[in-house]
């Protein structure tokens, strides 16, 4: 049961805004915002307004259903882990695991993200503006849709390592770098990954190919959705060359267990 001064504590960090209710988060242990996260959803709230966000983790944890949170710090690890509908707009950097296992929803990050963005995820979309760090993708999977990851910048290694399903599309859209992403696809068995620009080291299990027109609508629909969200010049990113990544085998280890 909840003392008169935690009340009092919990009211003061709300503020009702237009359409959304404010979190002020500053020096919130994770254990705490999410928790209040989870009754303010119980509540009914639909919109949700995290400010002075530092490092808190699990942020969106396994919530289900048409919930709009706008974060604006930098969340920790595993943002929307297991979430399941809402979503999320990031006005800042994320850590590792941004979309762990989410089902559905989505997720809009106007910064950088840190590592293995989207492990496992199955479901849903991801957008992230600029770069993201190493493995990002590794182990999607699609279950009743294709998630799907979109990289506005450059990537770390072993980017879409053990895919089994969905969408990858890398855009590299700052023209001073090219992307130097070693071991794209390695153990690939499943999805597909566009890349925007020439690559220089492919993974095991995995080939390029031409696209076709049918992949030429999806890279064109994703990257209207992309400029649409961060504001850029979608028909400038299309003129680029673009290639298509796809597994050698459905079953790239077989032999090696059987």
């Amino acid at each position: 049961m909840e003392t008169p001064t935690e009340t009092l504590k919990e009211l003061s960090r709300l503020k009702i805004e237009e359409g959304a209710i404010g979190v002020n988060a500053l020096e919130m242990r994770s254990y705490e915002l999410n928790a209040l996260i989870r009754d303010l959803v119980k509540k009914g709230f639909k919109g949700l307004n995290l400010y002075n966000v530092y490092g808190q983790r699990y942020i969106g944890a396994g919530l289900s259903g048409d919930i709009t949170f706008k974060v604006y710090g930098t969340p920790g690890n595993d943002l929307g882990i297991f979430m399941n509908g809402p979503n999320m707009y990031v006005y800042g950097n994320v850590g590792d695991g941004c979309g762990n296992t989410m089902n559905d929803g989505l997720i809009a990050v106007y910064g950088h993200a840190g590592d293995i963005v989207g492990y496992s995820m199955r479901g849903g979309k991801i957008f992230i503006r600029d770069d993201v760090g190493y493995r990002a993708g590794i182990h999607m999977k699609g279950y009743r849709t294709a998630p799907t990851l979109v990289i506005g910048g450059c990537a770390g290694d072993f980017i879409g390592e053990y895919m089994a399903g969905g969408i990858i599309l890398l855009l590299g859209l700052d023209e001073s770098r090219r992307h130097e992403t070693r071991f794209i696809g390695t153990g690939m068995h499943g999805g597909v990954i566009y890349v925007r620009g020439k690559i220089t080291h492919l993974g095991k299990g995995a080939k390029m190919m031409d696209i076709d027109e049918n992949d030429l609508r999806v890279i064109c629909e994703l990257v209207k959705q992309f400029c649409d969200l961060f504001n850029f010049n979608s028909s400038k990113i299309i003129k680029q060359e673009f290639t298509k990544i796809v597994p050698v085998s459905h079953r790239p280890y077989g032999r090696l267990y059987t």
